[in-house]
């Protein structure tokens, strides 16, 4: 499944990986335009596996598509990681170079990897985060075209700036691990956001866990501090940071953006997401 939309740089590096999987696998290319031409390549599938070019959206869609559709678990799907930050190949190890990500393929094996579902009936592959996460994301939309995976870094910057916090509470299998001023909430399937930053580095997208991160600090200087440690991986570490593992949880409070493998939602004031254990299968070498 190729973006239909995809520049040149992108092009090439779709051929490049055709090149290499027509050579061991027999190979039919689609370009949905809208949800209901990727609904109908879907249901054509039958037994074919189903490769993904893109980024941790296009994975989402493709993903939640065959969930709504009631095909996710018939289905093996593959990524060729196209998209600008590729958050859930690099939290997985998998090859970021096209051909090379072809190669994998053609040698993969399908394992199975927990699904978060969220309360509207959307669904998170990768992560999903809310407060200074979501609006560095949406700081960072306009910044991709100039800046590729930089964007996120520079987005978060002025985001740790400009945005102040929130008051929210969030429980965790319905124990409660914070109520109070918010700066971030992060739950991981796998481990990153932003092309590459370390979120929940704790997370394994096969334990039928999923991973929170909670930041309470608000301060000027404890935003700038926790915008620093997370670039760094040592967000963790920090007094003002909680993390937890649980099946579920619970956001909600102030109404706050939340970002769903780089998909923004409309500010929320309650969000409730749950891990689906062994809810589809990723080819994997």
């Amino acid at each position: 499944m190729v973006n239909p939309a995809a520049g040149s740089a992108e092009q090439e590096q779709v051929d490049a990986a055709l090149s290499v999987l027509r050579d061991g696998a027999d190979v039919a290319v689609a370009k949905p335009r809208n949800a209901s031409e990727l609904d109908a390549v879907l249901r054509r599938l039958d037994d074919r596996a189903l490769v993904v070019a893109g980024g941790d959206g296009s994975l989402h869609l493709a993903v939640g598509r065959l969930w709504s559709l009631g095909l996710l678990p018939e289905v093996p799907v593959g990524l060729l990681p196209l998209g600008t930050g590729n958050d859930f190949a690099r939290g997985l190890g998998l090859p970021l170079e096209a051909g090379e990500a072809a190669r994998a393929l053609l040698l993969a094996s399908p394992a199975a990897c927990d699904l978060l579902v969220d309360d509207a009936g959307g669904v998170v592959v990768n992560a999903v985060h809310a407060g200074l996460g979501a609006a560095a994301a949406a700081r960072s939309e306009g910044l991709k075209g100039g800046l590729g995976p930089l964007a996120y870094p520079v987005g978060a910057l002025i985001a740790g700036v400009a945005e102040g916090g929130y008051e929210l509470e969030i429980a965790v299998d319905a124990s409660t691990l914070h109520t109070g001023p918010t700066l971030m909430v992060g739950v991981g399937n796998a481990t990153c956001i932003g092309g590459g930053t370390t979120l929940c580095p704790a997370a394994v997208p096969d334990d039928g866990l999923l991973d929170v991160i909670v930041a309470t600090g608000v301060t000027p200087s404890a935003r700038l501090a926790f915008g620093a440690a997370l670039r760094q991986g040592t967000h963790t570490d920090r007094d003002d940071v909680l993390a937890a593992q649980g099946r579920s949880v619970t956001v909600k409070g102030d109404p706050v953006m939340h970002d769903a493998d780089g998909e923004l939602s409309d500010p929320l004031r309650a969000r409730t997401y749950t891990v689906e254990p062994a809810a589809w299968r990723l080819l994997r070498p």
